[in-house]
């Protein structure tokens, strides 16, 4: 059977049918290939145009070259294995409830935004968590004549609270935590608002400050809802996310199908199976003994050079004042001269620099911009493949989904904490377990770590990539949880004895390291 007669018989199978031209695109974009790869390609085609808004009538050839592009058929090479994605060209979706599926957002977004943004942040939060909550076994409800056993718990508005002036046992309410006034704790949702008695409630896993979403179990009595068990919502593994999802790209990127569905992508992550990340934090460019480690580190890596270093700010020691800022054009300075001297990393490895929050910018809200290109011009027109990021800021490598946030989480969090854990279990396994819950980077008060409020979706961890840094003054750790998400800190390098963490993509490990 000729390539042409294959082409269009697979697609009658799924009842779709091609124009001409469309399968003359086809017909070039497969050509050469072996039957196993054809035909895996094919199915591949398939999926992604099924979940696509088509005209009726046949495929016509832009939609075809369109799902080429996003497969990346025939495409790229290594230069295009690692990306480095703005917070602020993050997309951003919105869950539709009528239609049950979210809809890229595609309206302008202005850092310079209106009391109904900071609104629709808490309910874009709401309803991101509440769809992904009611999809869980122990919530969703059954198909009829599906003979799928009934929901274990059935989850309750606030508004059914407040409607009833009779006692209410065993209610299990999802909402936010919120003192709306002092003292008080209230479960608040789209629906209302009501108070809440913690004083004999059990606290699950997880660090809870106000702004988190919980799971309220409880009786409601006297317009009080008496609290006896709190908990997160469950996480969601990122492959089940994505098989209600579909194919769209929510991580960011050029591409308008998520990295995961490219064919080119995972052959190539293959073949570079030996690549590697180096993520350090707290970089001080203007200590001597730290550019020495930093030297050490390279002459090591020289011989195989990883895909990139991933260096977190601050990268200054002092504090900001007289002669901070020639402190730091000067680090960054001898940083260029210093990475030259290794020609194989100049050649093949990419330095991406996410700012600290000492680092110079304008403010203290995040998403943060990059360090201004004035203070590491040197770098720039010396070093071709450094990059300047944002803080929060996302790395695709070939099909891996990388978040890098600099900010010292562990602290805010357990400052802020309503109750902190008081079991065996260690403070990063309780912080890990609330930001994958969460589905957010920060899910402090605003008035703690203010966020740009249009832009809240870029702090968003849903769904779950594959590896979370979080770059923190804590001790360094690794958390891999059951959802498949690894969560890392690397330390202060220049704190805790020169440590940091190498990622190797293909196997998805983690090895600790350190400059002696």
């Amino acid at each position: 059977m000729s390539l042409r007669s294959k082409i269009v018989s697979t697609f009658k199978l799924h009842g779709l049918s091609l124009r001409s031209d469309a399968t003359a695109c086809l017909v070039e974009a497969l050509d050469g290939l072996g039957n196993e790869d054809i035909k895996g390609w094919l199915d591949q085609f398939i999926q992604i145009i099924q979940k696509k808004p088509l005209k009726p009538g046949a495929i016509v050839r832009d939609v075809i070259e369109s799902v080429i592009e996003e497969c990346g058929v025939g495409a790229g090479d290594e230069s295009n294995a690692f990306l480095v994605i703005d917070a602020f060209s993050v997309p951003r979706f919105l869950y539709n409830n009528d239609r049950k599926k979210f809809i890229q957002d595609t309206s302008p977004i202005s850092i310079h935004s209106t009391a109904d943004d900071k609104a629709r942040l808490f309910c874009d939060r709401y309803t991101v968590l509440h769809q992904r909550t009611l999809r869980h076994e122990l919530f969703s409800v059954p198909v009829l004549g599906s003979g799928t056993a009934a929901a274990k718990y059935q989850l309750q508005p606030v508004e059914y609270l407040l409607s009833s002036s009779a006692q209410l046992g065993n209610v299990l309410v999802f909402g936010m935590i919120a003192q709306i006034k002092e003292g008080s704790y209230f479960l608040e949702d789209s629906t209302g608002s009501v108070e809440m008695d913690i004083g004999e409630a059990v606290f699950h896993a997880g660090l809870f400050t106000e702004n988190c979403y919980v799971l309220a179990e409880g009786v409601y009595e006297d317009k009080l809802f008496h609290v006896t068990a709190l908990g997160f919502p469950p996480p969601e593994p990122a492959t089940y996310s994505r098989s209600h999802l579909g194919n769209l790209n929510f991580f960011g990127g050029p591409s308008a199908a998520c990295c995961k569905s490219s064919g080119q992508l995972i052959a190539l992550e293959k073949n570079l199976a030996d690549m590697a990340i180096v993520t350090l934090s707290e970089v001080w460019l203007d200590q001597d003994v730290v550019l020495d480690k930093l030297r050490v580190l390279f002459t090591g890596f020289a011989e195989a050079p990883p895909a990139a270093f991933v260096f977190c700010g601050n990268f200054c020691s002092m504090p900001c004042g007289p002669g901070y800022y020639r402190a730091l054009m000067d680090g960054f300075k001898t940083l260029a001269d210093l990475i030259a001297d290794f020609p194989s990393l100049l050649e093949k490895t990419r330095f991406v620099f996410v700012p600290g929050p000492s680092d110079p910018g304008p403010g203290n809200v995040i998403p943060r911009p990059p360090i201004p290109d004035l203070f590491a011009e040197h770098l720039l027109t010396k070093i071709p493949l450094a990059s300047l990021a944002t803080n929060p800021c996302r790395l695709q490598y070939c099909t891996k989904e990388i978040v890098v946030f600099r900010e010292d989480i562990m602290n805010k969090m357990c400052r802020n904490c309503i109750r902190l854990p008081s079991d065996d279990v260690d403070l990063p396994t309780h912080l890990v377990k609330t930001l994958e819950s969460q589905g957010h980077l920060c899910p402090l008060p605003l008035h703690i770590r203010p966020v740009y409020w249009t832009h809240d979706h870029s702090l968003r961890l849903y769904p779950l990539p594959d590896l979370v840094v979080l770059a923190d003054k804590y001790d360094p750790f690794t958390v891999k949880s059951q959802t498949g998400c690894t969560t890392v800190n690397p330390g202060s390098f220049a704190r805790s004895d020169f440590q940091f963490k190498v990622y190797f993509p293909f196997k998805g490990d983690i090895q600790d390291s350190k400059i002696p």
